[in-house]
């Protein structure tokens, strides 16, 4: 059975906690060495990153959280009409082999008229990378001067 949201609902919108309970009986369980729980069925509403997306006549801003990465560990990019924010971070386990990854990679759209080759990012203390662009300057600005 198929059910389709309509295009005004999202996920992050059905509370779960009320269409799952009656399932849990039937999907908690254990299998040979594999146990499940409801828990892992639940949409998670907060991804554990903020992001800010902003972009006015002053010019476009991004603000990501990135406070669990350092900045050689960030890289920005413009790739056509997007802006691409990758991190990641490995780090050698301290009780025995093996490595920790963390990584992420994100993809935000540049509007019309801003200056893509005037892009920069920075890291705040806090942990914050910041990407800002101006807008390019229109054509009623350029008739003034």
């Amino acid at each position: 059975m198929d059910f389709i949201l309509p295009p005004s609902m999202s996920t992050s919108a059905i509370q779960w906690e009320k269409f799952l309970p009656p399932l849990i009986p039937r999907l908690s369980g254990t299998y040979g060495n594999y146990n499940w729980s409801p828990t892992l069925l639940i949409p998670e509403t907060d991804n554990g990153s903020s992001v800010e997306v902003n972009c006015d006549d002053s010019g476009f801003t991004v603000q990501v959280d990135v406070r669990h990465f350092s900045p050689k560990d960030l890289m920005v990019k413009v790739i056509g009409d997007f802006v691409e924010v990758q991190g990641k971070h490995e780090e050698k386990k301290k009780s025995g082999p093996g490595v920790t990854t963390r990584q992420f990679n994100r993809r935000y759209r540049i509007p019309k008229g801003v200056d893509t080759m005037a892009l920069e990012s920075a890291v705040s203390p806090d942990g914050i990378l910041i990407i800002s662009a101006p807008m390019l300057p229109s054509e009623n600005d350029t008739s003034l001067t």
